[in-house]
């Protein structure tokens, strides 16, 4: 049995869920001990529980310790089966990140899975939706898998009460490298809001105008939903290119002026753009899984966060798989599976 200490690298959630995806895959059971021992409220949160619940469910497998504010988690797994699921957060927490954790075992399966998750799309802990979409997705279909997601109800935090819908067709992972981005396709700004005045959308994108100067006006827009989806707002900008599409996202957040999260966001966003690094910070993140189970494989990105590095070494414990590190000319760095 593989055991972690939970406070160690970024010390988050992201250690439950690539546990439970690594162990379904290789059959390695685990035990976790100081479950999200580096945040302010250490343990299993609800959407956790959740992820964990849905692993369990897809891979029969049996757990230990599964709780709300529990910090020791034994994971046993069985044999992942694919079909028809439904998963409910309960709160605004993730549906990505349970995503995240069931994503890699159901590719890998033996026939297509469809899968309905409900809960947060938007918040401020986790990519939005539309980097699930637009960002992540399509790197797993270069890789053999197909992959498509539906969003049928925005879920803002604190509220909730999104859903996505996803089909996926397994195929084994083809090792593939993602060097450069490419020439530049186009960009946008939107602002999307609902139950909140319009001023604040406003400002938002007039902020992120004016810190973007060089896109065309036409690039900015504002969307309102339906009352009934909200409260919530969040600013996405996009940077298309031929190879790969950056999504850089601002939720608001109550006391935080609007023009405040949409410096920030523009700042990223101008930060990515001026690098020649295919992956920005979060996608880096998330391809570590499925690129350390292609069996090779390489891709630059940004300076590697400390989720990445955290990401390698979960990886390299449940595979033995290696992945090395270059820091490359103009701050990129070269990311190679072996």
């Amino acid at each position: 049995m593989i055991t972690i200490d939970g406070s160690e690298g970024e010390g988050g959630g992201q250690i439950v869920r690539n546990a439970c995806a690594l162990s379904l895959i290789t059959g390695e059971p685990f035990r976790i001990t100081n479950v999200r021992g580096n945040r302010s409220k250490p343990g299993l949160m609800r959407q956790h529980v959740t992820a964990v619940e849905a692993a369990s469910v897809i891979g029969n497998a049996e757990c230990q310790g599964l709780s709300v504010g529990s910090s020791e988690l034994i994971f046993s797994p069985g044999r992942v089966v694919p079909g028809e699921y439904h998963f409910a957060v309960g709160t605004a927490g993730s549906t990505g990140l349970v995503l995240q954790t069931i994503l890699m075992p159901l590719v890998l399966a033996d026939a297509p899975s469809r899968v309905v998750l409900e809960g947060g799309t938007h918040n401020m802990l986790a990519p939005p939706f539309e980097f699930i979409e637009r960002t992540f997705l399509p790197i797993i279909n270069r890789m053999g898998p197909m992959v498509s997601a539906k969003l049928i109800r925005h879920g803002f935090y604190p509220r909730g009460g999104g859903r996505i819908e996803v089909e996926i067709t397994p195929a084994a992972l083809n090792s593939i490298d993602c060097m450069d981005r490419g020439e530049q396709l186009g960009v946008a700004g939107q602002a999307v809001f609902t139950g909140l005045p319009f001023d604040i959308a406003e400002r938002m994108l007039n902020r992120a105008r004016l810190d973007l100067a060089s896109w065309p006006e036409d690039a900015f827009a504002i969307r309102e939903l339906p009352v009934d989806q909200g409260p919530g707002v969040i600013l996405l900008l996009e940077a298309r290119y031929a190879n790969v599409t950056e999504v850089v996202s601002g939720f608001g957040q109550l006391g935080v002026p609007a023009e405040r999260l949409a410096k920030t966001s523009a700042a990223r966003m101008k930060g990515y753009i001026e690098s020649t690094a295919f992956a920005g910070p979060y996608l880096a993140d998330q391809v570590i899984l499925p690129f350390v189970l292609a069996s090779g494989g390489a891709f630059t990105t940004v300076k590697p966060s400390q989720h990445m590095l955290t990401a390698i070494d979960i990886a390299r414990r449940f595979t033995g798989k290696t992945v090395r590190l270059e820091r490359q000319d103009g701050g990129r760095h070269l990311v190679i599976m072996r």
